[in-house]
Formats: structure tokens, sequence, C-alpha cells
């Protein structure tokens, strides 16, 4: 999402270079981005960037929006009701547009970015079938969405032959673990692999934001500012900041590796800068110690929602995961 400047979070493309080429330096080869991103900026500079060594790269890319939703446009200028959605059409028309901007014929995973509580949820699950029967995607994967979404589509797909979702994305960190509740145990029970993102709560868990703090305005700063309101945020970056300087590491690498050591999780970083990502990457040098997770685990543990929070008071009946995976 930083490949650009079309966006204020992101950069000009000789620094979008420079992190890309660290990145790749270091071993990564994953690479998430969508068709909205930067207003397609994103994509076109991540296609230059791979072209020599495509077949080396797993590109992820998501539709379902449209990025004029998200930009200032022209007068005049319209928005046309099927341009954006889980509908067919939108997937076929934005999937190609992803295509062209990234010089590929295919990519590895196709996202449904967030569901849109309109499209039949066998509407989407067959068209993206044709899309990977088509070639056009190898994989195709979930994000933003509840999990009945998932467990529905999954077992239509498994019902009619058709190809399921690989993968869930979906937001995480130490503020917020709602994961933990349907999403996560659904992911671990039906075989999903699991994309956080937000690992830094836009950037909250890097500890450069204090309480009282005035920020200037922007979308970014306005997270910002309301993570700084609640008592109970302010109380886990304490413990990450305690932990980080124990261990000698930065706050966001303490975030980081706590997410990564999550069960199931893989973390999805981003950067505007080669010195940004350096500081993120260090976050797989060390390994928390299961003391100072436990640390971490309670300063930010979640209220459990019914039925979760029922069956763990009663006398009888205690959650006991069939699979070390699962939380709760």
């Amino acid at each position: 999402m930083t490949f650009g400047d079309d966006w204020e979070i992101g950069v000009n493309k000789d620094e979008s270079k420079k992190i890309f080429d660290l990145y790749r330096s270091k071993g990564g080869n994953f690479f998430d981005t969508a068709n909205i991103y930067t207003n397609g900026t994103s994509e076109k500079f991540l296609g230059e960037f791979v072209s020599n060594f495509r077949s080396e790269a797993v590109i992820a890319t998501k539709y379902t929006l449209d990025w004029r939703l998200f930009s200032k446009r022209k007068e005049g200028e319209i928005i046309y009701p099927n341009s954006f959605g889980n509908n067919r059409k939108n997937l076929v028309e934005t999937l190609d547009g992803s295509l062209k901007r990234l010089g590929t014929g295919y990519v590895d995973i196709l996202y449904i970015h967030a569901w849109d509580a309109q499209t039949p949820v066998q509407e989407v699950v067959r068209a993206c079938d044709d899309v990977i029967r088509s070639g056009k995607a190898l994989y195709v994967g979930i994000s933003d969405v509840p999990a009945w979404v998932v467990a529905k589509s999954n077992t239509i797909a498994e019902l009619k032959g058709f190809s399921p979702y690989i993968v869930l994305q979906t937001r995480y960190n130490l503020l917020d673990r709602s994961l933990e509740g349907d999403l996560g145990t659904m992911a671990h029970d039906m075989g999903l692999g699991i994309c956080a993102w937000g690992v830094l709560a836009e950037g909250f868990l890097t500890g450069k934001h204090k309480k009282g703090e005035r920020l200037e305005a922007s979308g970014r700063n306005e997270s910002v500012g309301r993570h700084i309101t609640k008592e109970k945020n302010v109380q886990i970056l304490d413990e990450v900041l305690k932990i980080a300087q124990e261990v000698g590491r930065t706050p966001a690498q303490v975030s980081l590796n706590w997410t990564a050591q999550r069960p199931g999780v893989i973390p999805i970083i981003g950067a505007k800068s080669a010195a940004q990502l350096e500081d993120n990457l260090a976050s797989l040098d060390f390994t928390l110690s299961p003391d100072q997770m436990k640390r971490l685990n309670d300063i930010s543990a979640p209220e459990l929602p019914f039925p979760y929070s029922f069956i763990n008071r009663s006398s009888s009946v205690k959650v006991k995961p069939r699979h070390p995976n699962l939380w709760l």
C-alpha cells in the first residue's frame, strides 16, 4: 500500500524500489497488493519490479473496491454501480485491469477485498472458480468478512467441486484480537492460512505516539488518536515498551514478534522507507520468551463473545481445542 505517493501514506518510485530491493535481498518473495492501492500505482510499480523474476514471486492482489471511492474525483465523473462489489462483472473487469498494471498473465492469489453483503455467496464462489479455471488466478482468498461467509462458501465449493478459499486476510494486533473468536477457529478448522494486516495498529504500537499528543489531521492519525483515548490500549503499549527495553529491541519489533508467534498467523508488513523495513524484518531475529508472550497475552486479552463466554463459565463444560492452534 506504500508503493506510490498518490495517497498520503505512500512513497515515490525510487523509494519504493529501495524498499523492494531490500526485501528481496532478505529472501522476501510474497507481495500483497490490491487494485485500489495508491490508485493502481502500487500494482504498476510492483509489476515492473518483479518483471525479471516473475516465476519466483508470489503476488496477491484484490478486487471488490473502486479506487475512485477513496480519491477526489473529477467534476462530473461517474462511478457506475457495477464497478465495485463482489459481483461477477466487477471481478472480471477488475482482475483484467490488475493483470495489465502488473504486466503478468496471472496472479498467484486473488482476494475478495471485503464482503459487500449483497452478492449471493453462490455467485462469488462460482465466479472465483471460473477465474481459476481460466488461469488468471492460481488460488483465491478472502478478507474483511464474517466467518459464516467463508464457512458457507467453502462448504459449497467442497460439494460442487469448486476451488475453495485457501487464505483469510483480516485485521489482527495486540489492540484488536477479534480474530480469536469465530474467524480464527473457523480458519483453523477449515485449513485456511491467516494473513494479518494492521499488525502495528496504524503505528500506535511503535511507541512513537504518546497519550495526550496532538496529531495532525489525517486518516491514519485519526485512527491512532482513537487508540490513544482507550486506557487499555495505553496499558498494552506500556507493556510492549517494558519488554522492548528488556530485550533491547524496538516496540515495533516486539509487536511484530508477538504476532508472528501467534498460531498460524503470518503478519503483513508495510514500510515508507528502507530503514523502516529493516527494523520490521529484525523482528525475525529474536524470540520473545514464554513469560513475555504471556504478559502480552494477559494485558491484551479480549473479552470472549457469546457463546464462548458462556461455555467457559460452565462448571461442566470447558472449551478444549481439538487442535493446538485453536486459542479458545
